[in-house]
């Protein structure tokens, strides 16, 4: 009788079916690491814009003129690039002066649910998609990569 060494093809087979799914799992696993500390990155972002800024033009009680551009003039910013979602984010006065909101586009909807739960400091007011949000109510978030979400410090 012959005694035949290694694996038949079927067994070859399922190794590999077994290895893709591994694959698959890590790869599923990094994407949501990797989305979950993007966003908590700018979290910090957001919060240390809105200290800077504050710490920058709170003292003469005026927020008017401030834009991106100048924050990174002034060096509050290290550069314009948004730290989350779509390039033409912006950081405006609002209500004549007394306060200032930072302005992010083009969010996915489970980005726009995390800035709905989670508030960086100095932020008084959230609004999602032109709806102010309030805790305990469900935010307004798309499905699509088109929402805006507006951190207004007062």
């Amino acid at each position: 009788m012959i005694h035949e060494r290694g694996a038949s093809m079927i067994e070859i087979l399922g190794v590999i079916t077994i290895a893709g799914m591994m694959t698959a799992a890590a790869i599923g696993m990094y994407n949501v690491i990797r989305n979950n500390q993007m966003r908590k990155i700018a979290f910090s972002t957001v919060e240390e814009l809105a200290r800077n800024t504050e710490m920058l033009m709170g003292m003469r009680g005026d927020y008017t003129g401030v834009s991106v551009q100048y924050l990174v003039e002034a060096g509050a910013l290290a550069n314009a690039n948004a730290p989350i979602g779509g390039d033409d984010w912006s950081v405006t006065a609002i209500n004549e002066g007394v306060g200032f909101s930072i302005n992010l586009t083009e969010l996915s909807q489970g980005e726009c649910e995390y800035f709905s739960v989670n508030v960086p400091q100095l932020v008084t007011r959230v609004i999602i998609n032109n709806v102010e949000s309030t805790a305990g109510t469900t935010p307004n978030c798309f499905s699509t990569n088109t929402n805006n979400v507006s951190f207004v410090i007062e």
